[in-house]
């Protein structure tokens, strides 16, 4: 009985946060109201069941702290776009793509080469920030619709914080269930090898269809009004050329950020003539051209610290829910109440995704699903005969392939911060979120060899 009133208990505190975030979204109010609201609403609820004010607060005070890594890497993103914008890197990368990508399917090469760069850097935001918006560019020049480009970028991206060994995501997952990485790619392949195929054999599809629309004047426009505001040179290239080999090199991200935030910074000064309190200017405001360049004068604008603030927010609003949600075993009692009586196979790793895919619609974030899942549902799985690999993938195939679909979700909000493009045009275009889904659960129906 207790059980079920812990369980009925944490359901309504989970439907409560969803609604008040929601209504945000049905009223365009921005997210943080929605969060506090949530904060707000548990923390009633908590109170009324014994806990003391000091407590909760505790909690939210140590899950914000935990989370200054991430604040440090999210203000950093925001730097990198407006100085990577001001010292002439994506337009360079624009310039030379323009002429050497015009006689290629440029969807395909978006998903391939976002997907190789996020596997190389470890990061999916990090991927978007920097070659994202090159791709954005070019594909402005080529007249393709920039949210069917984006959805291509997003879906490669997004290979990071699933496949990527230096990815923060996929290492949380293996320290949670205990794994080696090669027994984790060994699984997750069944399904990320036909997810992969399929969606690269739609962009091929929809990428025939854009050629057509190549004009080669409006290519050599583009390029004029580059070269008439930048100084172009292949050299500047080093720059993106080093942050992604220090990346391969185990860098910490942050010191790597840094380092290409420098090297840029120096570029902008020296080589694009920009003067020093400009470039300061650049990295808390953004990064807006002084000459007009045409019609990518939007895509080559933004970026800065304040574009990040009320990402921060909202961030700081999910990591105390998260942190209330996970202190006070809220979420326990609804996952072992999904599982407790089933012993099908099947059903279990239909529940695990449903749940996988649950908290990260409801907490914001992919983390507290994998810490919890991964530590709850590990047992189960092995009473059920089916290896923790399996109970892995599903959460990466869930839970972790879909958040940036869900548009409160801190990894859509950047996307959103970064582009301009709000979630629902690109989704859509993001095919690598949701086939490994539909993936793993298929793959569920067919026994696979250990």
């Amino acid at each position: 009985m207790e059980d079920k009133k812990a369980e009925s208990g944490s359901y309504l505190i989970l439907i409560a946060s969803l609604a008040f975030i929601l209504i945000c979204i049905l009223f365009n109010k921005p997210l943080y109201f929605g969060f506090a609201g949530a904060v707000a609403f548990t923390v009633t609820v908590l109170i009324k069941k014994g806990y003391d004010i000091r407590t909760l607060n505790g909690m939210m005070l140590n899950g914000v702290k935990g989370c200054s890594r991430l604040i440090i890497i999210i203000l950093l993103t925001g730097i990198t776009v407006s100085i990577w914008l001001s010292s002439g890197i994506v337009p360079t990368l624009i310039y030379y793509g323009l002429e050497y990508i015009k006689h290629t399917n440029f969807l395909l090469v978006c998903f391939a080469a976002s997907a190789a760069v996020a596997v190389v850097m470890g990061t999916s935001i990090g991927t978007i920030s920097t070659i994202g918006i090159a791709l954005l560019g070019i594909g402005k020049g080529f007249e393709i619709p920039v949210h069917m480009v984006l959805g291509a970028v997003v879906s490669g991206a997004f290979f990071a914080d699933r496949t990527s060994p230096i990815s923060g995501i996929v290492n949380l997952t293996l320290k949670t269930m205990d794994l080696k990485y090669r027994n984790y790619m060994a699984g997750l392949l069944r399904t990320l090898i036909p997810s992969a195929a399929i969606a690269a054999a739609v962009y091929y599809f929809l990428g025939k269809g854009c050629i057509s629309v190549i004009n080669s004047e409006r290519i050599a426009e583009f390029q004029h009004n580059i070269s008439s505001s930048f100084v172009v040179n292949p050299l500047i290239l080093l720059i993106p050329l080093i942050v992604i080999i220090l990346s391969v090199c185990g860098i910490d991200p942050i010191i790597n950020m840094s380092l290409g935030i420098a090297g840029s910074s120096i570029i902008s000064v020296f080589l694009q003539k920009n003067a020093v309190p400009e470039i300061v200017q650049y990295m808390i405001s953004g990064y807006h051209p002084a000459k007009g360049i045409g019609e990518l004068n939007e895509v080559l604008r933004g970026g800065g610290m304040l574009s990040m603030f009320e990402l921060l927010l909202i961030l700081a609003g999910a990591v105390a829910l998260n942190s209330l949600l996970e202190g006070a075993k809220i979420i326990s009692p609804i996952i072992e109440g999904a599982v407790k009586k089933v012993k099908n196979k099947v059903s279990l790793i239909y529940r695990t995704a449903a749940l996988s895919s649950l908290f990260t619609i409801v907490t914001c974030d992919q983390v507290l699903g994998i810490i919890v899942l991964g530590r709850l549902l590990q047992n189960k799985f092995e009473a059920s005969g089916i290896s923790k690999v399996k109970l892995a993938r599903t959460i990466a195939d869930s839970g972790t392939a879909i958040a940036p679909l869900i548009p409160w979700n801190v990894n859509a909000i950047i996307i959103l911060a970064i582009t301009g493009i709000p979630t629902g045009q690109y989704a859509p275009y993001a095919l690598m979120c949701y086939l490994p889904p539909v993936m793993t659960l298929l793959s569920s129906l067919f026994k696979e060899k250990p």
